[in-house]
């Protein structure tokens, strides 16, 4: 059974009117992960998507959920 992780982290981003290379800068990764993320290319680890989450003063559960 394949899952997919989705996210809002654009979302929350364009909310914040912050750019990818702030949030890149902010969390300890460059903007090309960020945008990975975005996409749905590249799921990050516990401790980046509670930095994403802190960033955005909001949970991991709001930011990132699991498809089946």
């Amino acid at each position: 059974m394949s899952q997919i992780v989705s996210n809002s982290v654009q979302e929350h981003r364009n909310k914040n009117k912050t750019t990818q290379e702030e949030l890149g800068q902010t969390v300890g990764v460059t903007r090309q992960t960020i945008i990975a993320i975005e996409k749905g290319n590249y799921t990050p680890s516990v401790l980046l998507a509670l930095k994403i989450a802190k960033f955005f003063n909001t949970t991991v559960e709001k930011l990132f959920t699991i498809e089946r």
